[in-house]
């Protein structure tokens, strides 16, 4: 039937003009085709289009490229585009000392020795160092007695019982230019829901901490924000950070270079001729000793110096921080500094200062200069102003 179908039409167009041969031949293979199951191996109808091509009716749009055209739509990249950003290099986030942690319980005063046997033996302490549950010492030589306890040379010579410190290699990006889309952080392990819902359906992969997410959406649901990070698949403010981009100064800023931390997304953003060029977590004042908003101007840098002191009347909170690296500070006792005792940043924390990993507090050590200023502000508003309420900050 398809032979004689062919010869047939060769016979007509043979008794045809030109012009009309064309005309008939298109008609002829339209029907044909209109005609013709698809199952048959002869169709000739519109080719599937191709992901990376526009739609314009030359193709026909399903599969792949149906898929990345309502990516696009929704505003998804393809291919995905990776922030323009990479991690500052590893040695940053390498402490200038070593530091260890006193295991004597937090209610108990520490003693310190004037040697290593007299520690080993718990006899003849030379002086206390007061009780607390932050209490860091820097210490240059550890040795173990014969019951597998450590012990720590102090920089005065003398010993004492403590555990040699790890810290976080967290470290934020460095940007080379602006980011097309915000992005964050998640800060505890997280389900990934279909919809912006806890009662929606998770799609049973789960996030871990300081894994880096891209947000192409935000909407505001069952008390949370919920940022859409893929197509159909939501994250909540509950379990991520996210870093809003705001290239342009600030009221109060009259440079072209600030840092903005962010109190509600626990964030700094830094910022340099229009363009953002670093960002991170951060941990910063808890009730009641809040971080104040404000617009600021570093007044100090140090580079390595002691934190020790207390906010409670019976000292129960004391603090006795030794050697931390790193502090800009920018609100009369308020400081950006390295918290090498904390392992989780994205969470509020502090007496009242700004905690950065090792690697994230060099780093901005060494970009900041004195005068440089700090925009420290609360988008969702939950942060007090009453300036009754601020005092001497504490890490």
């Amino acid at each position: 039937m398809k032979r004689l179908l062919v010869v047939s039409i060769l016979i007509i167009l043979i008794a045809l003009t030109p012009g009309e041969a064309f005309a008939q031949a298109d008609s002829a293979l339209q029907e044909n085709t209109d005609n013709q199951n698809p199952a048959d191996g002869d169709y000739f109808g519109l080719p599937l289009c191709l992901p990376n091509l526009p739609a314009d009716g030359s193709c026909l749009l399903y599969g792949p490229a149906q898929v990345v055209h309502e990516m696009k739509a929704a505003g998804f990249n393809y291919p995905p585009r990776e922030l323009p950003a990479a991690t500052p290099p590893s040695e940053l986030g390498r402490m200038p000392v070593t530091v260890a942690r006193i295991n004597t319980p937090e209610d108990q005063a520490a003693p310190i020795f004037a040697t290593f046997e007299d520690a080993a033996e718990g006899a003849n302490p030379s002086r206390w160092l007061d009780r607390g549950a932050l209490r860091f010492v820097r210490y240059t030589n550890q040795r173990n007695d014969a019951a597998g306890r450590t012990f720590v040379q102090l920089t005065t010579g003398e010993w004492m019982r403590a555990s040699p410190a790890a810290y976080t290699n967290f470290q934020g990006l460095e940007f080379f230019d602006n980011p097309r889309n915000n992005f964050g952080w998640i800060v505890d392990f997280s389900d990934i829901f279909v919809e912006p819902s806890f009662r929606a359906a998770t799609t049973g992969e789960i996030l871990p901490p300081y894994h880096l997410i891209q947000v192409y959406d935000m909407v505001e649901a069952e008390g949370y924000f919920w940022y859409k990070i893929s197509p159909g698949e939501w994250v909540s403010s509950h379990k991520a950070r996210v870093v809003t981009l705001r290239p342009t100064p600030p009221e109060g800023v009259t440079a072209n270079r600030w840092i903005e931390l962010d109190l509600f997304s626990q964030t700094i953003a830094i910022y340099e001729d229009g363009q953002l060029v670093f960002a991170s977590l951060i941990t910063s004042g808890r009730p009641p000793f809040y971080t104040r908003p404000g617009v600021f101007n570093i007044h100090n840098k140090v580079e390595l110096a002691i934190m020790a002191g207390s906010f409670t009347v019976d000292r129960s909170d004391y603090y006795h921080l030794e050697a931390v690296p790193w502090q800009l500070y920018f609100d009369e006792s308020i400081a950006l500094h390295t918290a090498y005792w904390r392992t989780q940043f994205g969470y509020v924390g502090s007496h009242g200062c700004v905690n950065l990993s090792p690697g994230d507090a060099q780093w901005v050590y060494l970009w900041a200069n004195e005068g440089d200023y700090v925009w420290v502000h609360d988008p969702s508003g939950l942060t007090p102003t009453d300036p009754s309420l601020f005092g001497p900050a504490g890490p």
